[in-house]
C-alpha cells in the first residue's frame, strides 16, 4: 500500500486537493474490486496533512477537518501540495521546511496549480520544467527565476517532482500518478469510474 499525503491549509483550492483524493481513493477501490479483495487490497490510502489539528477553511468557505499534523516523513510515499491562496502559507517556515524534508523521503513530491510556489520556495523546483496555473506563470518564472515555467501543459513530470496547471489538471496528473504506480490500465479504469475525460 502506498500512502498519499495531502497538504491542506487556510484558503486552498477545493478541487485542488479533493480532486486527486478523489483520483487516488477511486483507484484503491477499483483495484481491490478488480482483484476481488475489496477494500482489503487496497492500493494507495489518502489522508490530509495540516499545519494545525483544527479545521481548515477552504477557499469558498468549505471547513475541512485533517488526519494529522505535518506527518513524519517515514509516513507518506507520495507527497501531494494543493495550491489556492498561498499567500499566508509561502511564509509559514515550519511547512516549507516540513515539504523540504518530506520530500527527500518520498517516491514523488507533486503540486497542484500554485502549489508549485511552495514547491519552489522548498528548493524543489530547480533547473526543472514547471506546470501552474496559466495566471500564476509569470509571478512564479518571476519569482523563482531557476526554474522553468511551461506553458499550455496539464502538468510536468520531472521524475520525483511533478507539477501540475490550476484545479482540475491536478486531477489529470492524479491519474498520469496513477499510471506511473500501477500501470496504465488502472489509471484508465479510474477515470472511466470517475466519467472523467482524462487529458494526457
Amino acid at each position: 500500500m502506498l500512502s498519499v499525503g495531502i497538504l491542506v491549509f487556510d484558503d486552498v483550492e477545493i478541487l485542488d486537493f479533493s480532486g486527486p483524493y478523489e483520483v487516488f481513493s477511486t483507484a484503491a477501490r477499483v483495484h481491490g474490486r478488480s482483484n476481488g479483495n475489496g477494500a482489503a487490497a487496497n492500493l494507495f490510502k489518502c489522508f490530509l496533512v495540516a499545519p494545525a489539528m483544527r479545521p481548515v477553511r477552504a477557499r469558498g468557505g468549505m471547513k475541512v477537518l485533517p488526519d494529522c499534523v505535518l506527518a513524519p516523513s517515514a509516513d507518506i510515499d507520495v507527497l501531494l501540495v494543493p495550491g489556492g491562496d498561498v499567500a499566508a502559507i509561502l511564509n509559514d517556515d515550519a511547512v516549507i521546511h516540513w515539504i523540504a524534508t518530506q520530500s527527500l523521503g518520498t517516491v514523488i513530491t507533486a503540486s497542484v496549480c500554485t502549489g508549485a510556489f511552495l514547491l519552489a520556495k522548498a528548493g524543489l523546483l530547480n533547473g526543472l520544467d514547471v506546470a501552474t496555473h496559466w495566471e500564476d506563470q509569470d509571478a512564479l518564472q518571476a519569482g523563482f527565476p531557476a526554474l522553468n515555467v511551461q506553458r499550455n501543459v496539464p502538468w510536468m513530470d520531472c521524475g520525483k517532482v511533478v507539477t501540475s496547471g490550476g484545479i482540475s489538471a491536478g486531477i489529470d496528473m492524479s491519474l498520469h500518478l496513477v499510471e506511473r504506480l500501477a500501470g496504465r490500465p488502472l489509471a484508465e479504469a479510474t477515470a472511466k469510474q470517475m466519467e472523467y475525460r482524462w487529458l494526457q
